[in-house]
């Protein structure tokens, strides 16, 4: 048998506060995400979404996952868009 996880790096766990304060050096001293990745030994994906949640928790949007109510309402836009494409594209054959 072959062992499959042979030559991955265990998956990395960082607590918020640690996420938060990366993100503050990208953002705080103007480096770039890759600089500052690379100093800390993290992805420089993984800081570019640290920096990302950090600015639009500065700006006060909500992150994470949605809740019910939230699921609801996307699922009920989606459907009325549907229809809006649904709609335009029998009225686009109309015309021609």
């Amino acid at each position: 048998m072959t062992d499959h996880t042979a030559g991955k790096r265990p998956r990395r766990t960082f607590s918020p506060e640690y996420k938060h304060e990366a993100a503050r050096l990208v953002i705080d001293t103007g480096r770039t995400i890759a600089e500052v990745a690379r100093e800390l030994g993290v992805g420089a994906q993984t800081l570019g979404k640290w920096v990302a949640a950090e600015h639009a928790d500065q700006a006060g949007e909500p992150t994470g996952e949605l809740d019910l109510d939230e699921r609801a309402e996307l699922k009920r836009l989606r459907r009325e868009l549907a229809d809006v494409k649904k709609d335009k594209g029998l009225m686009h054959e109309v015309r021609h």
